[in-house]
């Protein structure tokens, strides 16, 4: 019995570390895309250029999104082997 109970808890702990890490690959995608994209579509009106600015910011947002969605798993990459 305890056990079974020892290997809910690890199962739970992993599903919640697994589920926090989804969340925060959805922030650092969907934050950049959101600002620079609202950043450009402002700039476009401003300026009456559209489109060029709200893809731009669209394009920036992916580059950035790439950047640190790969910084983040070479973090965990390194923490898995340091285990």
């Amino acid at each position: 019995m305890n056990q079974k109970r020892e290997k809910d808890k690890k199962e739970r702990a992993i599903f919640l570390k697994t589920l926090s890490l989804a969340w925060e690959l959805g922030y650092i995608i969907v934050i950049p895309l959101v600002i620079l994209a609202a950043g450009g579509r402002f700039l476009d009106n401003k300026y009456d250029t559209s489109p060029i600015f709200l893809m731009s910011g669209i394009l920036l947002s992916i580059l950035v999104s790439g950047i640190l969605v790969f910084k983040k798993a070479k973090r965990i990459l390194e923490d898995i082997s340091n285990q």
